[in-house]
C-alpha cells in the first residue's frame, strides 16, 4: 500500500516558472536539463527569425532560440536576469532564452485546468498544456518539447551541424577566457 508521501507526489507537479515580458509561464521540471546565464551567441545566417544562433556549452554546440519571439510575446530588454533554459528535444539540446527564471514550485494537479477554448488555436493546442491556478495569479503551463514543429526541429539540427569546428573552438576559447 503506498504511503501518504507517495500519494502526495502523484497529486503534484513540479514546475520551473519563468517570465517572458509580463507573462508568467511554467514548464514541467522534467523537461529542463539545466538553466544557464546568457552567454554570447554566434548568429547563424538564414536561420528562422526566432533562432538567435548557437553557443558552445561545455563543448556542445547548442542552438538558441528566443522563446518570446517564438511565442509572439513582447519581452523585456536582456539583463543580468536573462537566462537560457536548456531542454532536450528528441536527443537534441536546445537553449531557450527567457527574461528570467523566478522559481521552482509544486502545485497540486487539481489546481491545473485545461486550456480555455477561447485561446486554443492549432499552434497553442500543441504546446499549452493548461493553466495553473495559484493564490494570486495564473500560470500558463507549456510543453517546451512541443514548441518546435518537426520541420523546425530538423532545421535546428542542421544549424548545429553547420557550425564549422574552428568556430566551435573559438567560442569555447572565449568562454574559457571569460571564466578567468
Amino acid at each position: 500500500m503506498p504511503d501518504a508521501r507517495m500519494q502526495k507526489q502523484e497529486e503534484e507537479i513540479q514546475l520551473v516558472v519563468f517570465r517572458l515580458g509580463e507573462e508568467e509561464l511554467g514548464v514541467n521540471i522534467h523537461q529542463v536539463r539545466e538553466i544557464v546565464r546568457l552567454v554570447p551567441i554566434t548568429p547563424i545566417p538564414r536561420a528562422p527569425e526566432f533562432i538567435e544562433g548557437v553557443v558552445n556549452l561545455r563543448g556542445q554546440v547548442l542552438a538558441v532560440m528566443d522563446l518570446a519571439k517564438r511565442l509572439d510575446i513582447p519581452s523585456k530588454p536582456r539583463s543580468e536576469k536573462t537566462r537560457i533554459v536548456v531542454v532536450e528535444l528528441e536527443d537534441n539540446a536546445v537553449g531557450m532564452i527567457v527574461d528570467e527564471v523566478s522559481e521552482v514550485l509544486r502545485i497540486p494537479t487539481s489546481k491545473v485546468e485545461k486550456t480555455p477554448q477561447l485561446i486554443e488555436s492549432e499552434i497553442s493546442q500543441r504546446y499549452i498544456t493548461g493553466v495553473g491556478k495559484l493564490k494570486d495569479r495564473l500560470l500558463i503551463l507549456i510543453d517546451l518539447v512541443a514548441i518546435l514543429s518537426v520541420e523546425e526541429l530538423e532545421h535546428v539540427r542542421k544549424i548545429e551541424q553547420q557550425v564549422p569546428s574552428e568556430e566551435k573552438k573559438e567560442t569555447s576559447q572565449k568562454e574559457e577566457t571569460k571564466k578567468e
